[in-house]
C-alpha cells in the first residue's frame, strides 16, 4: 500500500500561526519536500520537529519528483511545504500533486494560513468574489496580454507582486485598467504589515521609486458595470492615443486599440499618423 502526501500550509510570516495538526503531521510523516530547507529549518527549530527534509523546488521538480513518488509508492509518507503559505498554489508542488493523482497516490490537505485570502479580508475592497491571478510575467507583451484579458473583469482581482517589480507593475495597470480602487498589502502577520488603500494613478506616481519593501500582495478592484469597450472608431483612436501617451509605440497602440474594440488597426493607424479623428 503506497503512502500518503500531505500538503501542509505553513505561516506566512508569524510562526505562532502554524496549526497544531501541521505541526503533529510535520513530526509523523516520514520526510518533509520543502522548496527551501533552509527556510523551512527555522519553522521545524522552532517546533522541535526533526523530521528529514528533502529539497523539491521548480529547478530540480522533474526529477527529485520522480524521488518522491517512488517513495510513496514504497509506503512512505511525506509533507510538501513552501516557504511560506499554502503550497501548491503559484508553486511548482502542483506539479506534484498531479503526478500523484496520476499514479493513484493519496494526497490530503492540512490548511493553513494564505496570504491570497488573508489579503482580500483586510484590503476594503469587494471579497464576496475574487479571482487569483498569481504574478504577472516579467516578459512586457506577455504582461500586457494577462492585464488586457481582465478589462471587462468584475470581480476583486488578487495579484503576487515582489518590490522591485512594483513600479512598472502599478503603471502597467494603470495604463490598462485606468484609475481604480487598489489595495497594496505588504508583509502580512509580520511586525510591519501595512495595508495601503489607494488609487491606481496615486499608487503608480507615489511608488515609482521603488520604495514599498517586502512580500505584496496586490488587490484590484473589479470592472464597474459602467465601463464598455469603446463602441466608434473615434474611441478606438482615443484608446490608442492614451497608450501612445504612455510610451506605447503607434504601432503598438494601434494593434492594442484594435485587440480591445474589435476595429481595424489598419484604419486606426492612419487615422494616428494624419492626426485626424474626423
Amino acid at each position: 500500500m503506497s503512502g500518503r502526501l500531505y500538503v501542509v500550509g505553513t505561516p506566512i510570516g508569524n510562526l505562532a500561526d502554524l496549526s497544531p495538526r501541521a505541526a503533529e503531521t510535520l513530526r509523523q510523516v516520514d520526510f518533509i519536500a520543502a522548496e527551501d530547507t533552509r527556510v523551512s529549518v527555522k519553522l521545524l527549530n522552532r517546533f522541535e520537529i526533526h523530521t528529514p527534509m528533502v529539497s523539491y523546488h521548480k529547478y530540480n521538480s522533474h526529477e527529485r519528483g520522480e524521488e518522491i513518488c517512488s517513495r510513496l509508492l514504497a509506503g512512505e509518507n511525506c509533507a510538501i511545504v513552501t516557504d511560506a503559505g499554502m503550497p501548491c498554489i503559484s508553486d511548482p508542488g502542483e506539479l506534484l500533486v498531479r503526478k500523484c493523482a496520476d499514479l493513484g497516490i493519496p494526497v490530503c490537505v492540512v490548511p493553513g494560513p494564505t496570504a491570497v485570502a488573508s489579503a482580500v479580508a483586510i484590503s476594503g475592497l469587494p471579497a464576496g468574489r475574487f479571482t487569483f491571478e498569481g504574478f504577472l510575467s516579467v516578459n512586457k507583451l506577455s504582461r500586457r496580454e494577462h492585464l488586457n484579458s481582465l478589462l471587462k473583469e468584475k470581480r476583486t482581482m488578487v495579484f503576487y507582486e515582489a518590490p522591485h517589480k512594483l513600479p512598472n507593475t502599478l503603471k502597467d495597470m494603470y495604463d490598462a485598467f485606468g484609475d481604480r480602487r487598489i489595495a497594496i498589502v505588504r508583509e502580512l502577520t509580520k511586525v510591519h504589515e501595512e495595508v495601503i488603500r489607494t488609487t491606481l494613478s496615486e499608487a503608480a506616481q507615489r511608488y515609482a521609486d521603488g520604495s514599498v519593501k517586502g512580500e505584496i500582495v496586490l488587490v484590484l478592484e473589479g470592472a464597474g458595470e459602467e465601463q464598455a469597450v469603446p463602441e466608434t472608431l473615434e474611441d478606438a483612436i482615443e484608446l490608442a492615443r492614451q497608450r501612445i501617451e504612455s510610451g506605447m509605440s503607434v504601432s503598438g497602440a494601434a494593434k492594442e486599440a484594435a485587440e480591445l474594440t474589435g476595429f481595424k488597426k489598419g484604419d486606426i493607424y492612419k487615422r494616428l499618423i494624419s492626426g485626424s479623428t474626423e
